[in-house]
């Protein structure tokens, strides 16, 4: 930060990060084992030094998270803040030859990606990114890691437990899910249809007129519009329909 971009202020320099569990790594099979892999990883974002934590519930590779689902993901950060010890370090892998080595690791690969994308903006990695994003770079790189563990998954070169090993009792529970029922869904189908009955609907088209508007320039900052469309009380499909007349639906294209 202070040797490419000039930055002058110690915070400006600082490497502040938020972590969020894998949910990749969640498993529709035997749901309960992905408290244990939420787990381990919550311990290892502690350990890397994380100011931000986010632990997914067990069973969000099925539904939205159960009441309990997510106490249980609140209490594992918990258990790890006053059962562990590990918050009382402020380095606990200090030291740790491993640790050093995959760290530079990481950072060897890291650079290399952000040459990449230096290379595409021109000597911005900026605008490199918005370049691999247009042309897929991003989404390939993703698509390309799923298949390798995919593949890796399928000939059983990665073991993913109750998956494609130790799969004995899948079949025995039946997890008990958020569902939402039929009252429900028709109780806020009539409450939209109530606020659209009620709402200014001249005021709605202008402020989603504007959005429109305020989409064509990339150097206008969208967010103060999004504002006033929930103010009038546009809806979330509104929105979204108003801003893809103007970016579109995403597609695939070559990986550059």
């Amino acid at each position: 930060m202070r040797d490419r971009y000039g930055a002058t202020d110690d915070k400006a320099m600082m490497c502040r990060f938020h972590t969020q569990t894998a949910g990749v790594s969640l498993t529709a099979q035997q749901p309960e084992n992905n408290i244990a892999r939420v787990a381990i990883q919550a311990l290892a974002a502690t350990l890397g030094g994380t100011q931000s934590l986010h632990t997914d519930s067990y069973d969000e590779a099925l539904a939205l998270p159960t009441e309990k689902a997510a106490r249980i993901a609140l209490r594992t950060q918990q258990i790890i803040a006053h059962e562990t010890g590990t918050p009382n370090v402020s380095d606990p892998l200090g030291g740790s030859d491993y640790v050093e080595w995959i760290t530079d690791e990481l950072e060897r690969q890291a650079e290399t990606i952000f040459t990449h994308l230096d290379t595409l903006g021109n000597g911005s990695i900026l605008e490199g990114v918005y370049t691999g994003i247009e042309n897929g770079y991003f989404i390939g790189a993703i698509a390309d890691s799923a298949y390798r563990f995919e593949r890796a998954v399928n000939s059983g070169d990665r073991i993913i437990v109750g998956v494609n090993a130790y799969t004995d009792g899948t079949q025995d529970d039946t997890p008990n899910l958020l569902r939402i029922d039929h009252h429900t869904e028709t109780e806020q189908r009539a409450r939209l249809e109530t606020i659209k009955a009620e709402r200014n609907d001249t005021a709605v088209h202008d402020a989603l007129t504007q959005l429109a508007k305020d989409a064509t320039d990339p150097n206008t900052n969208l967010m103060p519009a999004l504002i006033n469309t929930v103010h009038t009380y546009a809806t979330e499909e509104e929105i979204a329909e108003t801003l893809r007349t103007i970016f579109g639906t995403h597609t695939e294209h070559a990986i550059v």
